[in-house]
């Protein structure tokens, strides 16, 4: 894997390649539009690489477009959240970000040329009326008592809903199409309803908005979008697209084209159990990083060229189906282990005090973040008490255990000395709570001169100069690989083992590293220091992932 994503070579960027080559486009204008009702999760992320992506592949470019037909739903917070997203990508729009409010008083014209064309009509059924007139998969449907209005009527009834005289649900605006169509989109779509609530662009200007449906389209024709691309659950909803473009004004001709969205296992991407795992408590907030939320991998040390990768590996095609998350958890491992600094934590602390060294002995020693990279340096505190995690030390030596640190045995500490254990003492419950070692003089990168060479290296830090950490290790937030595709409430599969929080012992460098700084913590698995909890008084470190695919996670 390259460290910066290829080129796209799918087919939405085969077809721009040939509009562009034949001349059927000049230059090419993609859109991302995102609803502002909740934070962008995974899948998301595979759109704005394709849209930005393929813009930025052919030298056009890419609007960010909030669609914002549902204010009751949007917040400021979810703005402000999803423009973060974009460019924590990698990402930038054209121009200024584009509303779908910015349209409104358009779109309302628009409204009122069907009308006055005859292919718009003011309707009085009730939700549960309509539903029942517009027939099934199987059954076509009726056409509405109310659909042969005359125009004025229309036009008059409409103006009432604008001006707020009707109740929410009292009636809407409907195209007039075909309600014997087998598409059931094209079965006198809604327009416009009545919403009585406060817009967070546009105040209270308005109490009727416009559906996505009527929305989109127009919008791209107004922004002169070239290539609509969106996922395939609207594949369906193209004529209707289509429809619109046909029957209004509109100043461009912009065209649909669908691809497969992205389904990960493990994983849930629906906003509305999103927000039901936020609105329960099952999680902390959007931006946990147990969340699928781009927000979410971002706390959780996913970087921006690890997501655009696995986007990359997985590909754009024209149908729908389950990626396997160890792909994505392969890619964030692959780019960490490239480009994360290495330091060192004990999780499991064990201490270790080395007898022939003074009490207040402190030596100041060297180590380089990365072997291979231009990552800098840091000191490392050697003093005369040090951790050890627990699993490197053994009472007895044997060939299974023989890189343990057992007495009469030497072990070099990374980027440090050599010692050899002499003793040890246990508690009452007969657990070693403490090792004696002596240190092997002029061992500091190089072997022992008596030539007995060390069995293996452990990490450590100072007992005395270390700062505590707390640690939070997190693991995959559902149990089943298709938790929303089952019989039940999915929350019968939320992992009770998700977070688990503990305390380490860091070097003190890591004390006041910026926020998002990534590091491999050696033997232990990647860690990211947190960028929002700011209640704990230690530092806070995030498990990315650990070293190795954990096998107890792969699916039966």
């Amino acid at each position: 894997m390259t460290d910066a994503p290829a080129r796209g070579n799918n087919f939405v960027a085969k077809i721009i390649e040939e509009d562009l080559a034949s001349g059927k486009v000049q230059r090419v204008v993609t859109r991302f539009p995102p609803e502002p009702n909740g934070y962008l999760h995974v899948g998301h992320a595979k759109s704005i690489c394709l849209n930005f992506g393929v813009a930025e592949q052919f030298g056009g470019g890419c609007n960010l477009r909030f669609d914002d037909t549902n204010p009751e739903k949007e917040s400021q917070e979810f703005i402000d959240a999803i423009k973060s997203d974009v460019q924590w990508l990698g990402f930038q729009w054209q121009g200024d970000i584009h509303y779908a409010s910015d349209y409104f008083d358009q779109l309302h014209e628009w409204a009122l040329h069907l009308i006055k064309t005859g292919n718009a009509y003011i309707c009085d059924l009730s939700p549960e009326e309509a539903r029942q007139y517009r027939g099934t998969l199987t059954e076509a449907g009726k056409n509405s008592p109310y659909r042969e209005r005359t125009v004025e009527e229309n036009l008059q009834r409409f103006e009432q809903m604008r001006l707020g005289e009707f109740d929410e649900g009292a009636c809407v605006l409907r195209a007039k199409i075909d309600m014997a169509s087998g598409n059931m989109n094209l079965r006198d779509p809604i327009i416009y309803r009545i919403r009585k609530v406060t817009h967070h662009q546009t105040g209270d200007k308005w109490c009727i908005y416009p559906t996505y449906d009527f929305t989109h389209g127009q919008s791209d024709a107004i922004e002169g979008v070239t290539h609509s691309v969106c996922t395939l659950e609207f594949e369906d909803h193209r004529p209707l697209y289509e429809w619109f473009i046909e029957h209004l004004p509109v100043p461009a001709q912009p065209k649909q084209y669908e691809f497969g969205r992205l389904n990960l296992d493990y994983t849930v991407t629906s906003k509305r159990k999103l927000k039901a795992l936020v609105d329960n408590r099952v999680v902390n907030g959007w931006d946990d990083p147990r969340m699928p939320t781009i927000s979410g991998m971002r706390r959780r040390g996913f970087t921006p060229r690890s997501v655009r990768n696995f986007c990359e590996m997985i590909g754009v095609t024209r149908s729908d189906g389950m990626v396997d998350v160890a792909m994505l958890e392969h890619a964030v491992r692959d780019d960490l282990n490239r480009h994360a600094p290495r330091a060192m934590c004990v999780i499991n602390p064990l201490k270790v005090v080395i007898d022939n060294l003074e009490e207040d002995h402190l030596e100041m020693l060297t180590a380089d973040y990365h072997q291979e990279l231009d990552l800098g340096s840091r000191e490392m505190p050697f003093t005369r008490e040090l951790f050890i995690d627990q699993d490197d030390f053994k009472e007895e030596y044997s060939k299974k255990f023989k890189k343990k640190f057992t007495p009469g045995k030497r072990i070099r500490l990374r980027h440090g000395y050599v010692i050899e254990a002499t003793g040890y003492e246990k508690n009452d419950a007969g657990q070693v709570v403490l090792v004696c070692a002596k240190l092997i003089a002029n061992t500091l990168g190089v072997d022992p001169e008596d030539g007995d060479k060390p069995k293996g290296v452990v990490h450590w830090v100072s007992a005395t100069r270390g700062v505590k950490a707390e640690l939070r290790l997190y693991q995959r937030l559902f149990t089943h690989a298709t938790p929303d595709k089952v019989d039940g409430d999915l929350m019968q599969f939320v992992n009770p083992e998700s977070l688990m929080v503990v305390h380490g012992w860091i070097e003190p460098a890591l004390a006041a590293v910026t926020p998002e700084t990534h590091f491999q913590f050696e033997r232990e698995g990647y860690y990211v220091s947190d960028r929002q909890d700011h209640t704990t008084a230690a530092p806070v470190f995030n498990l990315t992932i650990g070293l190795r695919e954990d096998k107890e996670l792969k699916k039966d």
